[in-house]
């Protein structure tokens, strides 16, 4: 029994892995759809141009030990009770051509950017003090089958932190 959560920056490749893992055991489910099922939605925020969740109280409703074996996509999937956390990583040059390509304002464009570069998620996993096996990946230049099979490859070895690489710093290159 496994649920992992791919979290991660918007435009990092969360969607596009966890849809790699319909054709499997796994059930997909969206923070996005989550907050809907569970009334966990805010108002639509004009700045970001995307609805609130309150991922707290989704975090105190979410009954994670109905599910079997889940994906759950979304960059605040990382704050629900899972048992391991993969988190995708896209160089802040690549990742705001991502974005502008979605439409996404210079703004919206500038603040995730600026949040992959500083690490963002870790630092929320870090001041919530959360414990479970992380994966971290980079998506820059990955094909997504590798990415979904690396993926696969770690759950199968057990949620193994013997051959994970050091965390990326895009400040430091």
């Amino acid at each position: 029994m496994s649920i992992i959560a791919i979290t991660g920056t918007p435009g990092v490749g969360k969607t596009t892995i966890g849809e790699l893992f319909s054709g499997s055991d796994f059930t997909i489910l969206s923070v996005k759809d989550l907050a809907k099922q569970y009334g966990c939605e805010g108002d639509f925020d004009e700045a970001t141009q995307s609805m609130d969740i309150d991922i707290h109280r989704l975090a105190e409703q979410f009954e994670s030990d109905l599910l079997d074996e889940a994906i759950i996509d979304g960059h605040l999937s990382h704050f629900l009770e899972v048992d391991a956390i993969v988190i995708l990583r896209c160089n802040p040059s690549m990742l705001q051509e991502r974005l502008a390509k979605r439409g996404y304002s210079e703004q919206k464009i500038k603040a995730n950017v600026e949040w992959e570069m500083i690490s963002g998620t870790w630092s929320e996993m870090i001041e919530f003090e959360l414990e479970q096996p992380i994966l971290e990946l980079d998506t820059t230049n990955f094909d997504p089958a590798d990415i979904y099979e690396q993926i696969i490859k770690w759950v199968n070895e057990g949620y193994s932190q013997d051959s994970i690489p050091a965390k990326i710093d895009w400040l430091a290159k």
